[in-house]
């Protein structure tokens, strides 16, 4: 199995974990330590080895941080886990934190009154988090101070960092060569009279060098750091053990290998100007240049966008890797429906799903599988485990959230099931979703325009009816990289204007705690779209190419064009996929594709 059923954590540690923790705080004269999820790649998801935060707390959610005083322990979680958490700490150690409702700085602020002294690591806190934070206590009395990290210190069998094979990610399905792309930003860092860059994401420097590795579960990246200067020579700091003699040839004469160890050396031996992403890079990059006397500039990393602009080539590689995937979804469904309600569970139903994908060719998942029926479909981010497996009853809803991993390309898609008759509140809240994510997708707009500036579209229809989702519309996707790729974002939060070749998530949803949850998810290219007068705009294609399950919709609340573009949608999902469809599973594609329209 690629993916595990094994519970990620436990509560039965995490107080004599934290009774450690505070003996070396008073140790320390700390006052407070910062445990955050992230790495020093700032990544989503991380190593064994740098699971900090599940091992302190046992919360294993992709997100959020924990602060920990002499008295309180919070563990701060945005909306898409406020019940996960709660599952998975101990209530009587650690206090739940809606993030962002509730800052760092207020909670400090409310725990520390006199004042005092917060710990962090310099290399797990971003320069912008940590600026950030520093203007919000201002006057408070409280003052951030970089330490060695104080879990490594109690972590006793913290297991070793990862050592995973690089390959090499063949020009064909880049649509350029490592040479062309170093020359690319190397020309942005000239153009803006900055002598070099420091690339701290393992995305951004897997893409520019066209490598993939396997340091990170379900995200095919090296874990490396990389100095690139204004001539487009780049230094790479990676444990030499990834890399084969054809990895090593592949990188050329621009590309030279050194220890990880030599990072921070490096970094004192830069003059500058020297750019560094102050959403991404560790405050320890930046204090080490500055104590080298070099200038530093904030900016973007100078790989983000135009890895974010996909080539024709991995656009190619995305549709073909969709088409794949799109087999290995159908025959899952059709599996699904044929088992009897009561006789199949959501581990079988990974275990099927993942058995077809591994037929269609996926070297991975792209992330764990979020299979949740009944009240753990409300769960957004729930992780099936033989503890909370569950068997699928009638009359409950299965909310089927998966991705693939393929050699040339990265697919996400979310679909929710009617098994049996669903509860009738459960249509109404799926026909809004639906129509939400109908809108994103025929969306045509202005250039220019960001993320929060289309996100309402697809919110819309349950803000009519009182109704909201606690998550973001969608995210960024890269080409057979990391199913979550920043900067892009569908959100309220997302400044960054959309354009041509870039790739969403398009997943707006609705949760009842305790009862269901429902999300419905397509992936969608920008592309360029012309108006009725021959204004240029902007549009989607979309990706996904599986049917959305017809039985939980109420047809009388979609309009003629909302029925128009789903029986659309599901005639080209039987014209392109129905040939590539094994035939066990070609009765059910007929039917699942045959239009509403007919039927009202």
């Amino acid at each position: 199995m690629f993916q595990s059923f094994d519970a990620p954590s436990g509560q039965a540690d995490t107080g004599a974990r934290i009774d450690a923790l505070r003996a070396l705080m008073a140790r320390d004269g700390l006052d407070a330590v910062l445990v955050p999820r992230a790495d020093a790649h700032q990544g989503e998801y991380v190593a064994d080895a740098d699971a900090r935060l599940r091992w302190l707390t046992g919360f294993s959610g992709s997100a959020g941080f924990a602060i920990v005083t002499a008295d309180r322990a919070g563990v701060f979680i945005d909306g898409r886990y406020r019940v996960q958490v709660r599952a998975e700490t101990n209530p009587a150690i650690f206090t739940p934190v809606n993030w962002p409702e509730t800052g760092a700085a207020d909670w400090l602020r409310a725990a520390l009154p006199q004042g005092g002294t917060v710990g962090f690591d310099p290399w797990l806190h971003s320069v912008a988090e940590t600026e950030a934070l520093s203007r919000k206590l201002h006057g408070s009395g409280i003052a951030l101070t970089p330490v060695g990290n104080p879990v490594n210190a109690i972590w006793t069998d913290r297991p070793a960092p990862p050592v995973g094979t690089a390959r090499i990610h063949p020009q064909a399905l880049a649509g350029a060569t490592p040479d062309e792309r170093r020359a690319l930003v190397a020309a942005e860092l000239r153009e803006a009279g900055q002598g070099a860059a420091v690339l701290t994401l393992p995305d951004s420097i897997s893409w520019l060098l066209n490598l993939r590795g396997s340091d990170i579960p379900r995200n095919p990246v090296v874990q490396s750091f990389a100095i690139i200067d204004d001539s487009g020579a780049v230094q790479l700091f990676a444990d030499a053990g990834k890399f084969g003699p054809d990895v090593r040839a592949h990188l050329g004469n621009g590309v030279t290998l050194s220890p990880p160890e030599s990072f921070a050396t490096a970094l004192g031996a830069l003059a500058g100007p020297v750019r560094i992403d102050a959403d991404s890079a560790p405050v320890a990059v930046e204090a080490a240049l500055t104590a080298a006397g070099a200038t530093v500039v904030h900016g973007r990393d100078p790989v983000a966008l135009p890895k974010a602009r996909k080539t024709p080539a991995e656009l190619d590689g995305m549709r073909a890797a969709h088409r794949r995937d799109a087999v290995a979804m159908i025959r899952a469904l059709a599996w699904i429906d044929a088992q009897p309600p009561g006789g199949f569970s959501e581990i079988d139903t990974v275990r099927a799903l993942e058995g077809f994908r591994r037929e269609a060719g996926a070297i991975d998942i792209s992330f764990d599988t979020i299979c949740g029926s009944g009240p753990n479909g409300a769960i957004v981010h729930y992780r099936v485990t033989e503890a909370t497996d569950r068997t699928v009853q009638a009359g409950e809803l299965l909310l089927l959230d998966s991705g693939g991993q393929y050699p040339d390309g990265t697919t996400d898609i979310t679909r929710t099931l009617a098994i049996g008759d669903p509860p009738e509140a459960a249509r109404d809240a799926y026909t809004r979703v639906l129509q939400g994510m109908i809108a994103l997708s025929r969306l045509r707009f202005p250039k220019g325009l960001a993320g929060r500036d289309i996100e309402a579209v697809a919110r819309a229809p349950l803000w009519q009816a009182g109704m909201d989702f606690d998550h973001g519309t969608g995210h960024g996707v890269g080409a057979a990289l990391c199913v979550h790729e920043g900067p892009l974002r569908i959100s309220r939060r997302s400044e960054l204007p959309l354009e041509p070749g870039m790739i969403f998530s398009n997943e707006p949803g609705y949760y009842r705690e305790g009862e269901w949850g429902i999300r419905i998810e397509n992936l969608i290219a920008v592309e360029p779209a012309t108006g009725p007068d021959g204004r240029d705009l902007l549009g989607f294609e979309t990706l996904t190419l599986v049917p959305i399950d017809a039985r939980l919709i109420e047809p009388g609340m979609l309009s003629r064009a909302e029925i128009a573009w789903l029986d659309a949608y599901h005639a080209r999902v039987a014209a392109e996929i129905g040939p590539l469809v094994p035939a066990e599973a070609r009765n059910w594609l007929a039917a699942a594709t045959s239009p509403l329209g007919a039927a009202v």
